[in-house]
C-alpha cells in the first residue's frame, strides 16, 4: 500500500506559543473583517463536524480495542472545538447556520463508517483530517501572503491544529485504514463530502 504522510506537505509558520486573548488583529476595513470572520466560521464548522465524527466512531467501536484510540484523537478535537469556540465570542463571529446539518451528517459519517470495524472508523479519519489539513495549509498560506507578522497569534492556532491533524490522518494509516474494502472510493467520496462543506460552511 501507498501511504502518503502529510507530515512531509506541511506548510510552516513562525512558532509562539498560543495566547489566551483575542487572535484576531483590529480589522482594517469590512473586507479584511469578513476574511476573517468567514475563516474562523468555516473552521468551527470543520472542528464541530470532526467532532461529530469522532463521536458516532465511539458509539460503535467504544468498547473495542480501539476505543482508546479513537478517544485520544476525539479529546484534541474537543480541546480544538473549545478553542475556536473561544474565538467567536470574543469577536463576535456568527457560526454557520449548518451546525444543526454537521450535528447529524457528521455523527453517522462516523457511525456508519465504523460499522465497517477499526480499518472503516480509521479509513473515514484519513480521508476527513487529510482534507481539513490541506484546507488548513491552504489558509497558512493565504495569510503568509498577506502579512504574517499581523496575523502571527492566528496562524499559530491554525498551525498547532493542522499538526494534530496530520497526526491523526498518519494514526489511521498506520492502523489499517486502507484494508478496508474500497479504500479508495471510500476516501474521495467523503473528501467530496467535506469540500462541499467548506464551501457551503464559509457562506452560510
Amino acid at each position: 500500500m501507498i501511504r502518503q504522510c502529510l507530515k512531509c506537505r506541511a506548510v510552516p509558520v513562525l512558532q509562539q506559543s498560543t495566547r489566551a486573548y483575542s487572535i484576531f488583529p483590529t480589522p482594517l476595513d469590512s473586507e479584511e473583517k469578513e476574511m476573517l470572520h468567514r475563516i474562523v466560521r468555516v473552521d468551527h464548522a470543520g472542528e464541530y463536524g470532526a467532532n461529530r465524527i469522532y463521536a458516532g466512531q465511539m458509539a460503535v467501536l467504544g468498547r473495542s480495542k480501539s476505543g482508546p484510540l479513537i478517544q485520544e484523537m476525539w479529546d484534541q478535537e474537543k480541546k480544538h472545538l473549545q478553542k475556536f469556540n473561544e474565538i467567536l465570542s470574543e469577536n463576535r463571529v456568527r457560526p454557520t447556520a449548518l451546525l444543526p446539518l454537521w450535528n447529524i451528517a457528521g455523527f453517522a459519517l462516523g457511525a456508519s463508517t465504523a460499522l465497517l470495524g477499526k480499518e472503516g472508523a480509521m479509513a473515514c479519519t484519513v480521508a476527513v483530517e487529510e482534507s481539513i489539513s490541506e484546507h488548513y495549509n491552504s489558509q497558512i498560506r493565504a495569510l503568509m501572503e498577506k502579512d504574517p507578522e499581523r496575523y502571527t497569534e492566528l496562524l499559530q492556532v491554525i498551525k498547532e491544529f493542522r499538526d494534530d491533524e496530520m497526526e491523526h490522518h498518519d494514526t489511521g494509516l498506520e492502523h489499517d485504514a486502507e484494508m478496508v474494502p474500497g479504500y479508495w472510493l471510500m476516501k474521495n467520496v467523503i473528501q467530496l463530502g467535506c469540500k462541499a462543506a467548506i464551501y457551503v460552511s464559509q457562506r452560510i
